[in-house]
C-alpha cells in the first residue's frame, strides 16, 4: 500500500513540484540505478549498500505513486518482481547529467568514493567530451562482474548502454571503480594492474581515457581557518 507523503512544498513552481517527487533522500540514487534498465529489489540494494530495506521499500512506493517507475512480475520460470522507470521517468537522465556536471565543480566533493556500476556508466554518458573524439571509430566493451556494457565512439558521438562486451575493439574488465580512477582520478593503466584489465589496443585505451575531462572546481569561499 502506498504511503501518504508527509511533506510537500505547497508551491506552484515546477521545480518545487519536482522536489516533492524526487527530493527525499535516496529517491534519485534509486532512479539512477534503474536508468539502464529494470532491476530486482536485491539488485537495487546491491547498488545502494547504504540504504535499508524499509527505506528502499518506501521510496519505491512513493516513486511508483508518482508514475516515475512501475513494478511488474516476470513470467515463469523467473517469476521475479522487478522495478523499472516509466518513459517519463527515463527522461530524468538530463537532470542527472546537469546535476552531475554541476556537482563535479563543488570545492567540497571528495574524490575516490565508491560508485555503483550504473553510476560509472551514467557518468561516462554525462562527462564525455565529444569535441575530443575526433576521428576515433571504435566499439568498446565493459565487463563489471556479471554486468556487461557496450559503447560506440564514432562520427564525433558517443553511445553507451547495456550490451555484449565481447567482439569489441577494446575491452575493459574488472572493478568499475578502477575504471573511474582511470577516467577521473589520474590513475594510469599500470597503476590499476590486478583490478582492471584491458584487452585490445592499449593506445586506444589511453586515448579513450582522455575523453572524460572534469570541469574546473568552483572557488571555495571558506577559509582554512574556518
Amino acid at each position: 500500500m502506498t504511503q501518504t507523503r508527509k511533506r510537500a512544498y505547497q508551491d506552484g513552481c515546477a521545480v518545487a513540484h519536482a522536489l516533492d517527487i524526487i527530493g527525499d533522500r535516496w529517491a534519485m540514487p534509486i532512479m539512477r540505478e534503474l536508468m539502464l534498465g529494470p532491476k530486482r529489489f536485491t539488485d537495487l540494494r546491491a547498488g545502494l549498500p547504504g540504504i535499508s530495506a524499509n527505506v528502499l521499500t518506501q521510496r519505491l512506493e512513493e516513486l511508483e505513486a508518482a508514475s516515475v517507475l512501475v513494478r511488474r512480475r516476470l513470467p515463469p520460470p523467473a517469476a521475479s518482481r522487478i522495478y523499472e522507470l516509466t518513459p517519463w521517468g527515463r527522461e530524468s537522465e538530463i537532470l542527472f547529467q546537469v546535476l552531475g556536471r554541476w556537482a563535479c565543480r563543488s570545492p567540497t566533493m571528495e574524490p575516490g568514493k565508491p560508485m555503483s556500476q550504473a553510476s560509472v556508466v551514467l557518468s561516462m554518458r554525462t562527462m564525455i567530451a565529444r569535441d575530443r573524439i575526433g576521428d576515433m571509430d571504435a566499439t568498446i566493451g565493459f565487463r563489471f562482474g556479471e554486468e556487461e556494457f557496450r559503447a560506440t565512439v564514432r562520427d564525433g558521438d558517443f553511445h553507451m548502454d547495456r550490451g555484449e562486451a565481447a567482439g569489441t575493439d577494446l575491452l575493459f574488465a574488472g572493478d568499475q571503480n578502477a575504471l573511474a580512477a582511470l577516467l577521473y582520478g589520474g590513475a594510469s593503466l599500470d597503476d590499476l594492474k590486478g583490478v582492471l584489465t584491458v584487452e585490445g589496443d592499449r593506445d586506444l585505451a589511453e586515448r579513450f581515457a582522455r575523453l572524460f575531462p572534469l570541469p574546473p572546481k568552483a572557488p571555495s569561499t571558506v577559509s582554512a581557518a574556518d
